[in-house]
């Protein structure tokens, strides 16, 4: 692995600062699973159309800076306080994603993860406890999938192709890895995964369609602090075209960056054999880390 000159530490005020977006040749989206038909609209896993119901957003209470209100991680909040407080004025980036989500959920569309789960990968992961970076792209965009962490969908939904791809090479790299019936990841966020898509919201059955109203500027920034403020070296999974796009923000002199195909059917034979998950153990016992336990409960249930 070639190893970067360690870049200049910048302050958190001018990470935030807006710049122009970053631009990558090729995308691959997390969720091609739902677009495997000619991105015709999915249907639904119950076997009926919208029989699985998306919970209501709450209300707001007057004011700005409710979508900074949902992060409640106090570590990641510290982190990320002048964002938080130029939010709370009505300013800055998360303003203006806020203001494209109402904007949005005014003309009737659906926003999905719902409110409370759009920052579950920080609120389950504390910004002191990450010791692996798990990156996806897109929420998935069928109702009642996505919960705020990448990859993984809420309890009773089947898993889609791609988690599919990840359990049977799991099934092969891990020993004693048994295929659950469901897709809810959630025990490996709190083992300090953070399992950050680069787009934290979408349009229900639009893939992709919030992936330039800012998300991407403020998870770019995010990949960047953890590379420059974690003292203990971090792991980095990027799968696929996409996701190692983002390695020109990490500096590889002080942490791991571990490549592969993604797991999508659309790219699998790029994926079968990576051996990525014992690959990240490896890194992180030398890193002098726990290694991550990769076996699923068989039965979940969805916590808040």
């Amino acid at each position: 692995m070639q190893s970067a000159a360690p870049k200049k530490q910048a302050t958190l005020e001018s990470m935030f600062a807006k710049r122009s977006p970053t631009k990558t040749t090729e995308v691959i989206s997390v969720d091609e699973d739902s677009q495997l038909a000619g991105g015709k609209r999915p249907r639904s896993r119950s076997g009926s159309k919208e029989k699985r119901k998306s919970p209501s957003p709450p209300k707001r209470s007057g004011g700005n800076g409710w979508l900074g209100d949902l992060i409640t991680e106090p570590s990641w909040r510290k982190e990320l306080q002048p964002v938080l407080q130029d939010a709370a004025q009505g300013k800055g980036l998360l303003s203006q994603i806020e203001k494209f989500i109402d904007t949005a959920e005014g003309k009737g569309a659906t926003v999905l993860p719902p409110r409370p789960c759009i920052f579950t990968a920080f609120n389950r992961t504390p910004f002191d406890k990450v010791k692996v970076v798990l990156l996806g792209q897109d929420p998935y965009h069928d109702i009642g999938q996505a919960h705020g962490l990448c990859f993984s969908v809420q309890p009773g939904v089947r898993p889609p192709p791609s988690l599919k791809n990840m359990y049977k090479e799991l099934e092969s790299d891990v020993p004693g890895f048994t295929t659950p019936s469901h897709g809810y990841l959630q025990s490996w966020a709190d083992q300090g995964i953070l399992m950050l898509n680069a787009t934290l919201t979408v349009t229900a059955h639009e893939a992709n369609s919030h992936a330039k109203c800012g998300w991407q500027q403020f998870t770019d920034e995010v990949i960047v602090r953890v590379s420059a403020q974690r003292e203990r070296r971090v792991v980095f999974l990027l799968w696929g075209n996409f996701a190692r796009g983002k390695k020109k923000l990490i500096d590889t002199s002080r942490h791991i960056v571990i490549e592969n195909g993604h797991p999508s059917p659309l790219s699998v034979k790029h994926w079968v054999g990576c051996k990525c998950f014992s690959k990240c153990n490896e890194a992180l016992v030398k890193a002098g880390h726990t290694p991550i336990d990769w076996k699923l409960p068989a039965t979940v249930t969805m916590e808040s």
